[in-house]
C-alpha cells in the first residue's frame, strides 16, 4: 500500500539506498512530466521518489559495473540555484512565475550523478 509522506528532501538518510528503477512518465506531455526513481533505503524501506512536472533533467548515468546502484549523496536546493536560474533564462521570463527546484542525486556504484529541475517531489513509502 503506498502511503504519501512529505519529507523534507534533505532529511533523508539517503546514503547506501539503492535505487531499484527509474521510470520516466510522459503520458501527460507538457502538464505533468514526471520521474519516478525507486528506491530501497538502507533501513529496507522501499519508497518511490515522485517528481512532478519536470522541466529539465540530466540523468548522466554509468552502466557496466556488475553491482547493486546505491546512493551517496541527495541534495535539493531551490530558486536560487544555478541550474535552476540558468534555466529560466533559457525559458526568457515565459516561466518566471513557476517554482522550480533542483535535485541532485550521486551514485556510488558507478559515479553517475543524476540532475532534475521540477516543482515537487513527493517522497512515497511503499
Amino acid at each position: 500500500m503506498e502511503k504519501i509522506i512529505l519529507y523534507n528532501f534533505c532529511e533523508i538518510d539517503w546514503h547506501d539506498a539503492i535505487i531499484e528503477k527509474i521510470m520516466i512518465d510522459r503520458n501527460n506531455p507538457g502538464i505533468n512530466d514526471s520521474i519516478v526513481i525507486f528506491i530501497i533505503c538502507a533501513d529496507n524501506t522501499k519508497r518511490n521518489l515522485r517528481f512532478n512536472n519536470v522541466y529539465w533533467a540530466d540523468l548522466n548515468m554509468n552502466f557496466g559495473v556488475v553491482a547493486t546502484e546505491s546512493i551517496v549523496k541527495a541534495i535539493s536546493k531551490g530558486r536560487d540555484c544555478i541550474y535552476v536560474k540558468e534555466l529560466y533564462a533559457k525559458w526568457k521570463g515565459m516561466i518566471n512565475d513557476v517554482d522550480l527546484n533542483y535535485y541532485e542525486i550521486e551514485t556510488n556504484s558507478t559515479g553517475s550523478i543524476i540532475k532534475i529541475i521540477a516543482k515537487e517531489v513527493l517522497i512515497i513509502t511503499i
